[in-house]
């Protein structure tokens, strides 16, 4: 699957978005090593800090099914491109610094590796290969 068609995936997603506060809808798709495609939009919570990001549940998603090696997520945030925040960013560093980030919107699209959007990730293992 190439880039254009995971960010259609995450535009679709976004459709899905309950974001009553901020008005701000995200949709995200992630692909795994398996060819499966995982997809989600954030959820907004009148407690703020009951809010979820689209990115993360994509990835816990994709988790609670069996899958752990990602190769790729697209984020669609309509007219303009958006990053992960900082907590996705860390969640998705947790299952490999080579996962590509395809951000998008209307106006096109840009790719990082996670490393790349947070290049000093916190983690509890040392000489471990992440899973």
């Amino acid at each position: 699957m190439d880039y254009k068609d995971l960010l259609k995936k995450a535009e679709a997603a976004r459709e899905f978005a309950y974001a009553p506060y901020s008005k701000f809808k995200v949709g995200a798709a992630l692909l795994t090593k398996d060819n499966l495609i995982f997809t989600g939009c954030n959820v907004e919570n009148a407690a703020y800090g009951s809010t979820m990001c689209a990115e993360r549940v994509c990835v816990y998603k994709a988790v609670s099914q069996g899958s752990r090696k990602f190769i790729a997520i697209a984020i669609h945030a309509g007219s303009h491109s958006a990053t992960p925040c900082g907590e996705c960013r860390q969640v998705l560093a947790e299952f490999g610094a080579d996962i590509q980030v395809i951000m998008g919107g209307s106006s096109g699209f840009t790719v990082k590796s996670i490393v790349e959007l947070l290049p000093c990730s916190f983690t509890l293992r040392t000489n471990e290969k992440k899973d």
